[in-house]
């Protein structure tokens, strides 16, 4: 069988036992580096891309692809725009929505609150409040009933159950004989929802738009509406073009705009993170070099011998490179199979992990969410894969430059 002279010999100093045990120590070393960097690279930013689609998808849940209000805060004929807007294939669904502060009540506990009124039988249009209710029913809203449906935290904390009453207190006022009152209104809990993002969870509540309407003094009206558009990325192009063809003015808000900052500071994380732990690759390829400069110096009668017998400086040069950048290809793989196998178990490992030692790794306070998920990206296994690799071939060079310039006739004085 046919095998190139250079990758031949490249392979068999490889394989052979070396008298000089630390260089074997050093390869191994190098080995493991690459490994360990490749693997956490490839573990890190898949664990950061699941946090980013857990997150967004929990925040949509929420909150709607895009938002349309009137340019005085309020829309009137809201069913019109809403025929208009859901005629279009681009739209999955429209909800109509009054958003407002107000602080709850319970006995001797206040929280403040922001909250929304909803259409219960389009509210399942833009959005997965439905499933997310652990408590009696979405339909349990209805208007002029003045129910309310509290996120699980913020019932926990207000110590409110079903068919307890809260009352409402609104920052608009009311003006009577006593003088200047907050407007407040009380409502009997019908359910509980958990979003599974404490913001939601610990600060929301849902009433039927038309109690929120006279709550906020809006009747006959709405805030705007709520849009949900089959593409979540070709959103916020796509509800501008809509509206464009339409009479009237609006403003138009989209999920881009809404959490953009947050996003942002995402993509940014990732982005420094990924260079963080790309030079902790790059420390472990260019260990490469300090193997690969003391096994030419030992070798240097073996390519003096071989350069007598007319072997060119390219060929030796091919040898050693051949040595790096086998060390370079097995850290790589055993890294990406060893980090593909951490990310796809990211959620079984980190909580036997807490169990183990009896803490929390996110809590739910401070990170939205209180568990992990891995979304690998094969873009960023690919990027990270060829990019531990080609610093592992740089890391030859040199060692193998300064091999094929070695002086035959030097190198065998003492020999």
């Amino acid at each position: 069988m046919f095998r190139p002279l250079p990758l031949y010999i490249g392979l068999r100093y490889t394989r052979a036992k070396r008298a000089n045990h630390f260089i074997s120590f050093i390869s191994a070393s190098s080995i493991v580096g690459i490994f360990l960097g490749v693997a956490a690279l490839i573990t890190v930013l898949s664990v950061m891309n699941g946090f980013e689609q857990e997150l967004r998808q929990r925040i949509l849940g929420m909150t709607a692809h895009a938002t349309v209000t009137g340019m005085e805060g309020e829309l009137r004929d809201w069913q019109s725009l809403a025929r208009e807007l859901d005629a279009s294939p681009s739209v999955v669904g429209t909800a109509p929505f009054v958003d407002g502060q107000g602080m709850l009540i319970v006995g001797g506990e206040v929280r403040g609150v922001l909250l929304r009124g909803i259409l219960p039988e389009r509210e399942t249009q833009v959005s997965n409040l439905a499933t997310n209710i652990i408590l009696g029913e979405l339909k349990d809203l209805k208007a002029g009933e003045f129910g309310i449906i509290l996120g699980k935290d913020l019932a926990l904390r207000l110590g409110a159950v079903t068919g307890e009453s809260v009352t409402v207190v609104t920052p608009q006022t009311t003006v009577t004989l006593a003088g200047i009152l907050p407007r407040y209104k009380r409502f009997r809990v019908v359910g509980v929802f958990e979003a599974g993002m404490y913001e939601y969870d610990s600060a929301f509540a849902l009433m039927h738009i038309e109690d929120a309407a006279k709550l906020y003094r809006m009747e006959g009206a709405v805030q705007g509406l709520r849009v949900q558009m089959q593409d979540l990325f070709q959103a916020p192009r796509t509800i501008r073009q809509l509206l464009n063809g339409l009479p009237g003015f609006y403003r138009v808000s989209d999920w881009t705009q809404q959490h953009a900052t947050f996003f942002r500071a995402l993509q940014i994380e990732k982005t420094v993170m990924f260079i963080i732990l790309l030079l902790i690759v790059a420390v472990a390829a260019f260990n490469i070099v300090s193997t690969l400069v003391m096994v030419v110096n030992e070798k240097r009668a073996d390519i003096a011998i071989l350069r007598t017998q007319g072997m060119t400086g390219t060929t030796i040069m091919a040898i050693f490179i051949t040595q790096g950048v086998l060390i370079g290809l097995i850290g790589t793989v055993t890294g990406v199979i060893g980090g593909i196998f951490l990310a796809s178990n990211v959620d079984v490992i980190v909580p036997a992990v807490e169990r183990f030692l009896g803490i929390q790794f996110l809590s739910a306070e401070v990170y939205y969410i209180n568990e992990l998920k891995g979304e690998i990206e094969w873009q960023d296994v690919v990027t990270i894969a060829g990019s531990a690799f080609v610093l592992s071939v740089l890391a030859t060079l040199y060692p193998a430059w300064r091999a094929s310039r070695t002086n035959p006739a030097e190198a065998l004085r003492y020999e």
